[in-house]
């Protein structure tokens, strides 16, 4: 069995491509998740070059380097989330990361700030916004039903928040309709 670390990976479709890349190229794919996929078989060199380039021709990219692993595995964690999840209240997100990529949350903040210039918590509210933005372009819910489905503790915060990051009220984007939807990789980069 071998595991891969595959950055670019955000969405369901992403983990679709990567299970049949694989299996274009002869692969038993195990499981595939955000950022990681697991295959049956052990995986030489000259395989991996087949794997890379097909990758790279899909958008996505081999993480071979452990630190840039365990970024994008912090990365894929917070979109996980937060865009699939809706942010469940139940959920610290220390816990949560630590948990998820069994670390002490103390020594992922410390890789993922040095490595990123940003900390986990300020990508976490970055990607919250984003989310926001997502529900308030697509009109389906209120801003109060979008406070509550996204965890903030009143529709002033989530209000305060989104100002904060992106220069402008919820209203006022709402009122643009301006299409400033980020892809979830390009966040806090």
């Amino acid at each position: 069995m071998t595991t891969l670390y595959i950055k670019n990976m955000v969405c369901d479709r992403c983990k679709a491509a990567v299970a049949n890349a694989l299996k274009d190229l002869g692969l038993t794919p195990i499981s595939v998740e955000l950022g990681i996929a697991q295959t049956a078989e052990e995986i030489d060199e000259s395989k991996l070059n087949g794997i890379r380039s097909k990758l790279n021709g899909l958008g996505f990219e081999l993480l071979e380097d452990k630190q840039k692993q365990t970024i994008d595995r912090i990365k894929s964690g917070i979109i996980e989330l937060v865009h699939y999840r809706d942010n469940k209240s139940d959920v610290n997100l220390s816990t949560y990361l630590t948990d998820k990529l069994g670390t002490d949350y103390s020594a992922l903040s410390k890789l993922f700030s040095e490595s990123m210039g940003l900390t986990i918590e300020r990508y976490f509210i970055l990607q919250k916004i984003e989310r926001v933005k997502e529900l308030i372009f697509y009109d389906e819910l209120s801003l109060n039903e979008i406070a509550i489905k996204m965890n903030y503790s009143s529709t002033a915060y989530l209000s305060t928040q989104f100002k904060s990051v992106t220069g402008m009220t919820p209203s006022q984007f709402k009122a643009m309709r301006k299409k400033d939807l980020k892809q979830l990789d390009k966040v806090g980069v």
